[in-house]
C-alpha cells in the first residue's frame, strides 16, 4: 500500500514536538520571522503574521518555555508558597495575587508548605531549579532561613501576610496586634470577664501578634491579667478546634466567652459546643479570626476579625511585579501593614448581665 505525501504547504514531520523549524518551512519564511511573529509582533507586517499564526495553528506549535528560559536565564512563572491551601484565607490570598500575576503575563505555581520548614526548603529549592521569576511567600521557618535563602539565590521575592524590616525586602501584612484588640475588647465591652484566647504556636508571628492584641484589650480596660486565659493547640484547623472545645468545656470556671487565631478553629469548637449542649452565645461567646467565607455561613454566623485577603495577595504581587520590571532601576522596598475591621454576627450578640 502506497505511503501518503505531505501536501506542499506542510512540512514532513515525525511523530515528536513540532519545532519553529518546522512552522519556518511551512509558512515559507526563516525561523527568525517566526520568533518575531511570537515575540515582537509588531516587528512583523500583518499579511506575513497572519500567515504564520495559521501555520501555528494548523501544526499545533507551542513554543518551548525551557529554551525560552535558557535564553533569558529566568523563567515567565512565579512561584507562591503558602502555609495551609486548606485555610480558605489563603487561597483567597493567591486569587489576589493571581490575577495581578496574570495581568502582568505572568503565571503563578502555588504550593503548600503545610506549615513544614523541611517542605518549604524542598520548594524553594525547586523554584530555584526551576529559575522562576520571583517569590510572594508566607515562612513556615520562623528563624529567617527562608528569607535568607531567597536572598542567597538572588531570587526577588515579598512575604506575605508577615512584616519584615524595609531595608530587608518587601512585604505585605496585616496588623494582627490591632486585630486581637478589636476582637478581645468587643468581648469586654460586652461584660465578659473569662475570656478564653485559642490559638496555635506561639512562634507563629499571626497567633504571637493576636495574643498580644488580646492582652492589650485587657489591660487598656484595666482588668487583671487572668481575666484572659490561654488556650495553646499545635495546629490552626477545624480538628485542633475541635479538640481545644473538649478541653474548654472541662475548665471550671468555664469561660464566658472565647476568641479564637482563625475561623477554622472558631468553627471547630462550635461544633464541640453545639454537640454538648452549649449555647451560642447565651452560654458562651465566640468570635473567629479572617472572615473566611463559611463564617457567616456557620450555624450560628460568626463574629470575625476581617482580614483584607485579596487585596493582601493583590498587593504583594504588586510589590514583586515592581522589582522584577526594574530593568536596572534601583528597588526600594516597602513594609506595608493592612488594617483589620471586626465583623460582629449572633455568636457574640448575648451581653452578659451585670451582677
Amino acid at each position: 500500500m502506497p505511503r501518503s505525501t505531505p501536501k506542499r504547504d506542510e512540512p514532513a514531520r515525525s511523530a515528536g514536538r513540532v519545532g519553529i523549524k518546522d512552522v519556518a518551512r511551512g509558512a515559507g519564511v526563516s525561523v527568525g520571522t517566526v520568533s518575531n511573529v511570537i515575540n515582537n509582533p509588531e516587528m512583523v507586517s500583518e499579511e506575513t503574521r497572519l500567515r504564520v499564526r495559521a501555520v501555528i495553528e494548523r501544526l499545533g506549535y507551542v513554543r518551548s518555555e525551557s529554551a525560552r528560559q535558557l535564553r533569558a536565564g529566568h523563567s515567565r512563572m512565579v512561584g507562591m508558597l503558602v502555609l495551609d491551601l486548606a485555610n480558605p484565607f489563603f487561597a483567597e490570598v493567591a486569587k489576589g495575587a493571581e490575577h495581578a500575576l496574570r495581568a502582568a503575563g505572568l503565571g503563578v505555581m502555588v504550593c503548600n508548605s503545610a506549615a513544614s520548614p523541611a517542605e518549604e526548603a524542598e520548594y524553594l529549592a525547586l523554584f530555584a531549579e526551576q529559575r522562576i521569576r520571583g517569590v510572594l511567600v508566607t515562612p513556615a521557618d520562623t528563624g529567617g532561613r527562608t528569607v535568607d535563602s531567597l536572598r542567597g539565590q538572588g531570587t526577588p521575592f515579598v512575604l506575605v501576610d508577615r512584616s519584615l524590616a524595609a531595608e530587608e525586602g518587601c512585604s505585605v501584612s496585616v496588623d494582627d496586634v490591632r486585630g486581637g484588640t478589636l476582637a478581645a475588647a468587643h468581648l469586654l465591652d460586652a461584660g465578659h470577664r473569662r475570656v478564653a484566647f485559642v490559638g496555635g504556636r506561639t512562634d507563629l508571628p499571626q497567633v504571637r501578634d493576636r495574643l498580644a492584641g488580646a492582652r492589650s484589650a485587657v489591660a487598656a480596660a484595666g482588668l487583671a491579667d487572668d481575666v484572659l486565659l490561654h488556650l495553646a493547640t499545635d495546629r490552626l484547623d477545624v480538628a485542633a478546634g475541635r479538640d481545644a472545645g473538649a478541653r474548654l468545656l472541662g475548665l471550671s470556671p468555664r469561660p464566658s466567652a472565647v476568641l479564637c487565631a482563625n475561623d477554622l478553629l472558631a468553627l471547630g469548637l462550635l461544633q464541640t459546643l453545639y454537640a454538648a449542649g452549649v449555647r451560642v452565645p447565651e452560654d458562651i461567646a465566640l468570635v473567629g479570626y479572617d472572615d473566611i467565607e463559611f463564617a457567616a455561613a456557620a450555624a450560628v454566623p460568626l463574629t470575625s476579625v476581617r482580614q483584607p485577603a485579596g487585596l493582601l495577595g493583590r498587593t504583594a504581587a504588586d510589590l514583586l511585579l515592581e522589582e522584577i520590571t526594574a530593568e536596572g532601576v534601583p528597588h526600594t522596598h516597602r513594609r506595608i501593614v493592612l488594617q483589620p475591621e471586626l465583623v460582629v454576627r449572633d455568636s457574640s450578640a448575648a451581653r452578659v448581665p451585670s451582677s
